[in-house]
């Protein structure tokens, strides 16, 4: 029988993901070019994945599971952001150019 306690954490944290999962959504839908909509995808987008993961590792009271989603929560957590930097790297280079909000070194765009 899984705890009172755990179910509630669990739910709690279910709830906050979600939240950071339309916040990352919705960036990818309201911001203007390339390198912002990269920048809501992978920090509430990862952020919000690494919640669900932590939920799964509380709930299950099953010490192999646990492991494993903290594992998913360390490799999402460690790969999310070198992913979108490399990502907007490769944007940069090959073209579209970012809109006035975005703030951009100005020694990144003569490469």
């Amino acid at each position: 029988m899984i705890a009172e306690w755990t179910q509630y954490l669990g739910g709690a944290l279910l709830v906050v993901a979600s939240l950071f999962s339309v916040l990352a959504a919705l960036g990818m839908l309201r911001f203007p070019d390339v390198y912002m909509r990269l920048h809501a995808a992978s920090k509430a987008g990862a952020l919000g994945l690494g919640l669900v993961f932590l939920a799964i590792a509380v709930v299950s009271l099953d010490f192999a599971v646990a492991i494993r989603a903290l594992i998913g929560l360390f490799f999402i957590l460690a790969t999310a952001p070198v992913s979108a930097h490399l990502l907007a790297r490769a944007a940069l280079r090959s073209g579209p150019r970012p809109t006035e909000k975005t703030s951009i070194s100005p020694r990144f765009l003569d490469r």
